[in-house]
């Protein structure tokens, strides 16, 4: 028996709810994605039905999610600004809809909500005493799910480490270790000497939560999982799959450390890399989650080789040049992923 129905994204056109929503729809999901500006209501290629409307706005929320089993919120301030004003309020809306449709709320999750007590290996349930303004509002994000749950409703929590992918909008790879739109002849590795660090490639987090969701039914009011992704043991492997792709494809690129000096000088002028300095510490120390009750319920997580995530994430950045006869290429184990999430069969 097919259970899917209607789930809306919020922030569908952004990298992690885009990549949930294509997901959901290729599982036989209808989905709806909530857009501001939007000139006409439509049904696009990848089968989201688009819906003008702001997540601000809690009656345009409402309209969209009537009828809603799921609503993923992975959605963001309009340019990354004003957090302090703007996050809270939107999830609010998201929760509000969801208790009137009794649906389900997915949160993409991050390691911003811990500090460094709680390093280097986080379970899902570690203490949650982050030493940034933003890891307070994420705290603050899930302690207000967690309230949701404990009046009747449901969340679900999926953890993860850095972004990357083809279409992952704002993160570190794209905008720190490489430049987007160029051939890469530079990488910039903001980790220190021998750190680890986390990375967590767009189709497989979305793979995750497709899988997870389908499971909602067996899951607790409000659970969280922690995906592994991808460890980089020493924060060099990272840099190293950038480099060995790069020459595969007939370039050459070196690596060298990221200008966190220049970041540091421009913090009393612009919120944004203001921000970046506050996050460097996640950069300073190893920081891994712990993906053991993930497995536990899954029997195994999503993964893409990291050679073929790095290759279509500088695909799709414009960082490479195009393969034979001038398409990129894709081979077809990349999109293990996502067949899992609509077949039930995981890759190990």
């Amino acid at each position: 028996m097919n259970e899917n129905g209607t789930a809306l994204v919020l922030g569908a056109s952004g990298g992690i709810g885009g990549e949930v929503a294509r997901q959901l729809a290729r599982a036989g999901w209808r989905v709806r994605g909530l857009k501001r500006g939007l000139a006409a209501e439509a049904v696009d290629a990848d089968g989201i039905a688009w819906i003008a409307g702001d997540a601000m706005d809690c009656a345009d929320v409402a309209r969209a999610a009537q009828g809603c089993a799921v609503i993923v919120h992975a959605v963001n301030p309009p340019g990354y600004r004003d957090w302090g004003r703007r996050v809270l309020p939107m999830l609010e809306n998201t929760i509000a809809a969801a208790a009137a449709n009794g649906a389900l709320v997915v949160l993409p999750g991050t390691v911003y909500n811990y500090g460094p007590d709680a390093f280097p290996l986080i379970a899902e349930d570690a203490p949650q005493r982050p030493p940034t303004h933003k890891g307070d509002l994420r705290v603050r994000m899930e302690a207000a799910l967690q309230a949701y749950a404990d009046r009747g409703g449901r969340a679900l929590i999926v953890r993860a480490g850095d972004f990357f992918g083809p279409r992952a909008g704002n993160n570190w790879f794209a905008q720190g270790l490489v430049k987007p739109g160029k051939p890469v002849g530079r990488i910039a590795n903001p980790g220190a000497p021998g750190v680890g660090h986390q990375w967590a490639y767009l189709p497989d987090v979305a793979a995750t939560m497709v899988a997870l969701i389908a499971r909602r039914a067996s899951l607790e009011p409000c659970a969280r999982f922690h995906m592994n992704g991808h460890w980089d043991a020493d924060g060099t492997a990272m840099c190293a799959a950038i480099a060995r792709v790069v020459a595969r494809r007939g370039g050459r690129a070196t690596v060298g450390a990221f200008p966190w000096w220049l970041v540091r000088l421009a913090t009393p002028f612009n919120e944004t890399l203001r921000e970046l300095w506050d996050m460097r510490y996640l950069w300073r120390q190893p920081v891994k989650l712990d993906n053991g009750r993930l497995v536990g319920v899954l029997g195994a997580e999503p993964h893409t080789p990291l050679d073929e995530a790095v290759e279509r994430t500088l695909e799709g950045l414009g960082c490479l040049a195009a393969g034979p006869g001038g398409q990129a290429t894709t081979p077809a184990s990349r999109m293990a992923p996502i067949a899992a999430a609509s077949t039930g069969r995981l890759n190990q």
